[in-house]
């Protein structure tokens, strides 16, 4: 998630540079051809603005999907935000001796366990999410692959050495045994939830909860379950392809006809007037690709990329939060922006 008001110059530069530069060689292009050979071609610019004003509808069309898209990523870890501090808070007092004769240090015990398995929980979705798919851009084409893995480096996971948090350090908040069985299963975030639900049924076994207390605490299991879902259909479910690759033909034969109405357009202004139209069908094409690579470099939230949801930084949230709960000392720093992003 990029953090600053705006993008500076240099930023921009970065992103879209290299589209201002071909856009320029090729409007120098047809435009040499227009003033140095016989050929006066031009197009009627009635057209060509149908042409653009149909574009823009439909790139917009499709950006204000990836915003969607985008949005409803963040409002499901708000939700896992909110209902990690229920579980906490639930934990820590629903558990208790209250119905049976059990000490202190037994009850102390499951808090820890089952608060320390939903942080392993969290990181884990993460991970889960963060790998690539077919149609993310690590996975598409040479070119953009490479640019990906540098903007990943630069401006997404990168910034944290292994997304900030290893195999290594899961093994902190597992029992050994159960680290080993979870972690070889397909979906280890589904799995650690289920093994979550088998605990809180030794605990009703052993009287440490009500009936009541058990399921309430269930509930709060259903809706990880439930956010978890809703985030693997936005991974696992792309922005529909015919929208999504459409607009990008659109706008290639928006800017391949481009020149033929600018040059005519601007030698009307006298002998170096279609000079004039080299930077104008430049910065017009820019502005149609900036909207284009805006809305696909928004489609995908748990990309790895600046414009992803900051998910090490929510879970290390929750877990500073959950940590405090129990008392524990050893708490962890926030997750601190860097490059203008948080991870």
């Amino acid at each position: 998630m990029y953090v600053y008001k705006n993008f500076n110059l240099k930023g921009v530069i970065k992103f879209s540079g290299f589209h201002m530069i071909w856009l320029t060689i090729w409007s120098t292009i047809m435009t040499s051809i227009y003033v140095f050979t016989p050929f006066e071609w031009s197009i009627p610019w009635l057209p060509l603005s149908v042409i653009g004003t149909a574009v823009a509808f439909y790139v917009g069309f499709k950006n204000n999907s990836a915003y969607d898209r985008l949005w409803e990523a963040r409002k499901i870890w708000g939700g896992i935000v909110n209902s990690s501090r229920s579980w906490g808070a639930n934990i820590r007092s629903f558990i208790s001796s209250v119905f049976t004769e059990a000490p202190d240090s037994e009850t102390d015990e499951w808090k820890k366990k089952l608060i320390h398995r939903h942080i392993a929980w969290l990181y884990t979705l993460r991970n889960q999410l963060l790998i690539p798919t077919q149609w993310e851009h690590v996975n598409v084409g040479k070119h953009v692959s490479k640019l990906a893995k540098r903007r990943m480096k630069r401006w997404g996971v990168g910034l944290h050495e292994d997304g900030g948090f290893t195999e290594e350090e899961l093994k902190k908040f597992l029992p050994p045994d159960e680290y080993k069985r979870l972690i070889n299963y397909q979906n280890t975030a589904t799995q650690i939830i289920d093994q979550q639900s088998q605990d809180l049924l030794k605990l009703r076994e052993k009287n440490l909860i009500d009936d009541f207390r058990h399921m309430e605490l269930q509930k709060v299991l259903n809706d990880f379950y439930t956010f978890q879902g809703q985030c693997e259909r936005i991974k696992k479910f792309p922005l529909p392809r015919q929208y999504g690759s459409m607009s990008l033909i659109f706008i290639g034969i928006f800017i391949f006809l481009l020149p033929f109405g600018m040059v005519s357009e601007f030698a009307k202004l006298g002998d170096f007037g279609a000079w004039l139209s080299v930077p104008f069908t430049a910065l017009v094409g820019w502005v149609y690709l900036m909207m284009e690579l805006v809305g696909d470099y928004s489609e995908n939230p748990f990309e790895g990329l600046g414009n992803d949801i900051p998910m090490l930084s929510l879970c290390r949230t929750i877990e500073i939060d959950l940590l405090e709960m129990l008392g524990e000392k050893d708490i962890p720093s926030p997750i601190e922006v860097k490059n203008g992003v948080l991870m």
